[in-house]
C-alpha cells in the first residue's frame, strides 16, 4: 500500500477566454518531501500553485491535500487547510510599514493565535532560525539588505509551523552563494517541522539543493517528473535543454503576433 500524497492533481484543466494555460495538470506531491516545478515563464506553473491554494478555480479536475478533495471542501474546512500552510513570495512581499517582528509574526497576529507583548520574543526565536539577530526586529523592510528581506520572508513564512510550503522563485535576485545559504536555511527549517514543500523556481542549483522530486510543466502539461538530482541528465530532450539552459533544443521561443 502506497502512501497518500499530500497534495495530488488529476487533470487540472484552466482557461482564461479562448487561452488554455493548464491543459490535463497531473502532479503528486510526497508528504514530508520537496517538489519543485519548473517550467518556462507562461508554462502554468503559478496558475497550478494558484489553483492548489485555492486563489482561483480550476474548470475541471481533482485537486486534493491529504486525500481530502478540496473543492467539496467547506469555507472552514478549506481555511483550516490554509492555516497550515506557509507562502515564500518571489520578491519577499514584506509590508513596508511593519517593523520586522511584525512582518515575521503578522499570521500568528492577525489570527490572534499571540498577543503583540509575546511577539516580540517569539518572532526573535524565529530570526534566529534563519540566521538573523533579535534586533533584526526592530528595523523595517526598507533597511535591509536582499538576501536578510530573503531571510526575513523565510521566517514569516515558517512562523505559524505549517506542514505544507509554497515557495515562489526563493533565490531570485541573490547572487549565487546567498542563494546557496537561503536554500539551506530553507531546507533546515523544513526538516525541523517535517514539512512538504512546492517550489517554482528557474535556478537549477537551486532546485536540486531543495527538492527531493521535480516535475517539469509545457504549455499546460506535465511532461516529465523523476529525481531533481538528475536535472540536465533525465534523457528527456526538452527537459535536459531547459536545466541546461540550452539554446538549440525542442523548446523554441514563440513569437507573438
Amino acid at each position: 500500500m502506497t502512501d497518500t500524497p499530500k497534495i495530488r492533481l488529476r487533470d487540472v484543466r484552466k482557461a482564461f477566454g479562448s487561452k488554455v494555460v493548464l491543459d490535463g495538470v497531473d502532479l503528486d506531491v510526497r508528504a514530508r518531501h520537496g517538489m519543485v516545478v519548473l517550467g518556462g515563464s507562461g508554462s502554468g506553473k503559478s496558475v497550478t500553485i494558484k489553483c492548489v491554494l485555492g486563489l482561483i478555480r480550476p474548470d475541471s479536475g481533482l485537486i486534493e491535500i491529504d486525500g481530502r478533495d478540496v473543492s467539496a471542501m467547506t469555507d472552514r474546512q478549506r481555511t483550516e487547510i490554509m492555516d497550515r500552510t506557509g507562502m515564500l513570495f518571489q520578491n519577499g512581499a514584506l509590508f513596508d510599514s511593519l517593523p520586522v517582528w511584525e512582518n515575521v509574526c503578522f499570521k500568528l497576529l492577525a489570527q490572534k493565535r499571540i498577543s503583540r507583548a509575546k511577539a516580540r520574543d517569539k518572532a526573535a526565536e524565529i530570526l534566529a532560525q534563519v540566521g538573523l539577530a533579535p534586533s533584526v526586529g526592530d528595523l523595517s523592510p526598507a533597511e535591509l539588505s536582499g538576501g536578510m528581506q530573503k531571510r526575513v520572508a523565510l521566517a514569516r513564512a515558517i512562523a505559524a509551523e505549517p506542514d505544507i510550503l509554497f515557495l515562489d522563485e526563493p533565490t531570485t535576485g541573490l547572487d549565487p552563494i546567498m542563494g546557496a545559504v537561503i536554500d539551506g536555511l530553507i531546507v533546515d527549517c523544513v526538516k525541523r517541522l517535517g514539512a512538504t514543500t512546492v517550489a517554482i523556481t528557474h535556478d537549477m542549483a537551486s532546485a536540486r539543493r531543495i527538492g527531493d522530486d521535480a516535475a517539469m510543466i509545457h504549455k499546460g502539461k506535465i511532461i516529465w517528473n523523476g529525481p531533481a538530482a538528475t536535472l540536465g541528465q533525465t534523457g528527456n530532450p526538452m527537459v535536459d535543454q531547459f536545466a541546461r539552459g540550452e539554446r538549440e533544443g525542442p523548446i523554441q521561443m514563440e513569437l507573438r503576433k
